[in-house]
């Protein structure tokens, strides 16, 4: 049997314009391959406003990004109505807590805050986004603020962090291959998903 771990942060740019190339890939893989998600964790929590020319930085990543993959959507009006802050740990924290409450969640919650971030132009640094998403996955509002806020799914975030770096990741998204209790990175390509599965049997034969 072989592993892919998918690291990635549901606040980083590159994981949205990757997303519906993982998509494919997931839907594509051999029986054979089992598959699960580790949150990298981009920026760790913080209440002070995004400088400037970290805004202006963001904003051109965006721009290189619909460059090199142009059916990436932006909505940039998230600049001028939010008060952005270089805080990625919440979502990574909603992440886990949904998928905690109920694996099927997972997949859901990141694609909830992708939308809100990329497309609806809300910002997922903020908790009641976060609370607000997982109602609208139809996750009981209590009961995800009880995992939510918890020490266990702080902890647990640490702990995957700690996870994908010691795995060798070290920038998101990240693919790595677990076989035989080897660790094996596999080439991101955001417009095919056939590379990667070529790279991945190359690995598992």
């Amino acid at each position: 049997m072989a592993h892919l771990y998918y690291i990635h942060d549901p606040m980083c740019s590159w994981c949205w314009a990757f997303r519906p190339t993982l998509d494919r890939l997931f839907a594509k893989l051999p029986s054979s391959t089992t598959t699960s998600n580790l949150l990298g964790g981009l920026a760790p929590d913080t209440n002070k406003p995004m400088d400037i020319q970290m805004r202006l930085n963001l904003q051109a990543t965006w721009r290189n990004i619909q460059t090199k993959v142009p059916e990436t959507q932006f909505n940039y009006n998230f600049w001028a109505e939010n008060t952005p802050r270089r805080s990625t740990y919440p979502a990574c924290r909603a992440v886990i807590a949904a998928r905690k409450i109920n694996k099927i969640n997972e997949d859901k919650m990141i694609f909830a805050i992708q939308q809100a971030y990329y497309l609806r132009a809300l910002n997922p640094s903020d908790n009641n986004t976060l609370i607000r998403l997982a109602t609208e996955i139809n996750i009981d509002k209590s009961l995800f603020e009880s995992y939510f806020y918890s020490d266990t799914i702080a902890s647990r975030l640490l702990e995957e962090i700690q996870q994908s770096r010691s795995m060798g990741a070290s920038s998101f998204p990240s693919l790595i291959m677990e076989v035989n209790s080897e660790y094996r990175p596999i080439a991101i390509d955001y417009h095919s998903e056939s590379s990667i599965i070529h790279s991945i049997k190359s690995i598992t034969n």
